[in-house]
């Protein structure tokens, strides 16, 4: 599989471009190649987050340096969201994942909408204190992020700015906090069905790796509205995407 390496590059910084840019995504957009190859869930999952244990990094970084991070929502995400990753992963191990997409697309469909309904209807209004409830959402995510393969972003920065929170700080905040989510994913990966597929992984975080800066650079000079404009629009077509599958 060395021989397709490139092929994995371009995939992984199609996925860090988009992930990085409006929080989300990397997961879903990776992890459906690799089902599509045939690889299984747990599989899939665990060479994604192996990827984005160095692309995470690099993004998180990045988005600190440009300024898109609020640490009182890194605080309150990370070790919630680094417990409910390390469990997720322990039950996917045991688990096919995908029984469960589908609750979970129609949750994000849901609030795809909601967001775009509050950028489409007037200029948006961002609190400046972080939303209640951070530490549960944390942990909700990192458990759908490892059990479906991807979702910590669409999950968490869906619902951080639909209540509320200024998209780049929603994006950068979730961004670097990922870093210790899918850490601690990967770890108990590794401690139950061990990583597989190295050529991809490398692929992946070198791809990643390359695209994490831009990706960085486009959030903070994008507009809010045109920001969750999109987030709306992603997380509607990929949910979507989802349903329909499980349908089949």
């Amino acid at each position: 599989m060395w021989e397709d390496i490139w092929l994995y590059v371009l995939i992984g910084f199609a996925a860090q471009i988009v992930d990085g840019a409006i929080g989300m995504a990397y997961g879903l957009t990776s992890t459906s190649f690799m089902l599509g190859l045939g690889v299984p869930p747990a599989t899939a999952s665990a060479c994604v987050h192996a990827a984005e244990c160095f692309t995470t990094a690099v993004s998180g970084l990045s988005h600190w340096k440009f300024g898109n991070v609020d640490w009182r929502l890194v605080r309150r995400l990370a070790i919630p969201g680094a417990i409910g990753g390390g469990i997720g992963a322990y039950v996917l191990s045991n688990l096919d994942g995908n029984a469960i997409k589908p609750y979970i697309a129609a949750y994000l469909v849901t609030m795809g909408i909601f967001i775009l309904w509050k950028a489409l209807r007037t200029t948006p209004q961002h609190s400046t204190e972080p939303p209640k409830h951070v530490g549960p959402l944390g942990f909700f995510g990192g458990l759908v992020d490892s059990i479906g393969g991807g979702g910590w972003g669409p999950i968490v920065t869906t619902t951080l700015i639909g209540s509320g929170t200024t998209p780049r700080y929603a994006i950068g905040s979730v961004n670097l906090t990922e870093f210790f989510v899918t850490l601690t994913i990967s770890l108990t990966f590794m401690l139950t069905i061990g990583l597989d597929l190295f050529p991809i992984i490398v692929g992946l975080i070198v791809g990643g790796v390359i695209a994490a800066p831009l990706a960085a650079y486009a959030t903070k000079h994008l507009p809010s509205k045109v920001l969750m404009i999109a987030v709306g629009l992603v997380i509607i077509g990929v949910s979507i995407r989802t349903i329909i599958l499980a349908m089949k």
